[in-house]
């Protein structure tokens, strides 16, 4: 019985590791800048804790509309639809172009909100400089986001983690010339992080378009990218798809921002240790984001070959590896919990330093809890998505979030003063009713698809 889904477990990690190492990747930018800035000071931490909140957002709409491109690609290319792939391709760079500027745009104009959010003083100031170029990388970044997607619709996976990768090694040695000043350099400081991630973020795009336009199977794609011709039907497909996708990511990413936010109004230590724990769970998050690309790409090939028993049994095998692997890096954060903390801190900084060490070892106790429901809801989007279903989970996920996981956040960290514990123990509800809810709705459209076509 259980082979039946193990025996997918290479097909899904073959599909799925490419992509883990390229949203690690993602991640390893922020984890690297957390690590180099830290080194200046638990002030600087918490400044970039609360601009990258801001930018989260943004990144969260962007990447959401973006998402709508691999199912579509995926059906199209499980039955040989060529010119429906190309028409997709199109319409999603220019969509995700667009949306690149625009949110470029917003994010600089609503800087000023972060005076009115009840944060430090200090901390905002010191946030601004780095949000100004981080904001700015958001263009290349949500257009990189097209071609991955498209690149990951044709099973090709290999390349956003080949781009990222080379992102990371550009990121470090910005990071290290102009956050400290090493050599000619100015010492930058928290910007100079931020330069390093703009640049990164350049040539993750640049290399992604090179790999694509020189392989066999996607370079007539990408030559025929021009002109760009419009293609009603396609856009319409896409934001059919993609915009309850982006409001999904939306809540997700606005339910983890909130909680930076609330601690940011707690104390910057609060804020500084929320910043530690949230960046090592968004590397194992990014795992589990890795089976749900590959839960989405195998649940659209399915759905396009009309094999719906085989869609419902691989789906399965999918909730069945990140299961088994989230269980591992529970036990990971448990045993290492009062180690991690320092990889972000010097304590030579000073005597804050120890106690946002030890407030961020309470937080990984909560959060090797809730990685297991965050691997499951993750996946059972993916699924979903496969399915080219998303507006049910779109307000499962608000009902998880915004009416569950939030108001027992501020009341337990606020009104029942858990502080920053009771931030995360509100996290970690939320992700446990939306996993619950989105499984029961694969579940059930997935029986209903077989039993339509027995």
């Amino acid at each position: 019985m259980l082979q039946q889904y193990t025996k997918e477990f290479k097909t899904n990690l073959r599909l799925a590791w490419p992509v883990m190492l390229g949203m690690l990747g993602h991640t390893l930018v922020q984890f690297i800048d957390n690590i180099m800035v830290g080194q200046l000071g638990t002030t600087e931490l918490a400044a970039i804790s609360l601009g990258n909140s801001f930018v989260f957002i943004a990144m969260a709409i962007g990447i959401g509309f973006s998402t709508a491109i691999t199912p579509l690609i995926a059906e199209a290319d499980a039955a040989n639809h060529q010119t429906a792939s190309q028409k997709v391709l199109i319409e999603g760079l220019r969509l995700c172009t667009i949306l690149g500027i625009v949110l470029f745009l917003a994010v600089y104009i609503a800087k000023p909100l972060l005076f009115k959010m009840g944060q430090e003083a200090s901390v905002v100031v010191l946030s601004f400089p780095y949000l100004n170029w981080v904001a700015f990388s958001l263009i290349p970044l949500v257009i990189f986001q097209a071609f991955k997607q498209f690149s990951d619709g044709m099973s090709l996976t290999k390349y956003s983690m080949y781009a990222t990768l080379l992102a990371n090694v550009v990121n470090v040695i910005i990071n290290y010339f102009l956050i400290f000043g090493v050599w000619i350099f100015p010492k930058w400081g928290v910007t100079g992080a931020a330069v390093g991630t703009l640049a990164s973020r350049v040539v993750m795009l640049i290399f992604i378009f090179i790999l694509l336009y020189k392989d066999p199977k996607t370079a007539a794609f990408i030559r025929g990218i021009l002109p760009l011709s419009f293609h009603k039907k396609e856009l319409k497909q896409i934001l059919k798809l993609g915009f309850p996708s982006s409001l999904q990511m939306f809540f997700e990413v606005g339910f983890f921002t909130f909680a930076i936010w609330v601690c940011g109004f707690l104390s910057k230590d609060a804020q500084a240790a929320n910043q530690i724990a949230l960046n090592l769970s968004s590397m194992t998050f990014m795992v589990a984001m890795g089976l749900s690309v590959a839960a989405t790409i195998r649940v659209g090939n399915q759905k396009g070959l009309g094999a719906f028993k085989e869609l419902k049994r691989i789906a399965l095998s999918v909730f069945l590896i990140t299961l088994l692997l989230d269980i591992v890096f529970a036990a990971l954060f448990i045993l290492g919990n009062s180690w991690f903390p320092w990889l972000y801190l010097d304590p030579s900084t000073g005597l804050d330093t120890f106690a946002v060490a030890e407030l961020a070892a309470s937080l990984l106790f909560i959060a090797a809890f809730f990685q297991i429901f965050d691997g499951a809801q993750v996946v059972a989007l993916g699924s979903l998505r496969g399915l080219q279903d998303v507006k049910i989970p779109t307000w499962i996920t608000f009902l998880a979030y915004g009416l569950t996981g939030v108001p027992v956040m501020l009341y337990l960290s606020i009104t029942a003063n858990l502080g920053a514990k009771g931030v995360w123990i509100g996290l970690s509800l939320g992700l446990v009713v939306s996993s619950l809810l989105l499984y029961l709705r694969f579940r059930y459209l997935s029986n209903k698809l077989i039993r339509l076509h027995v």
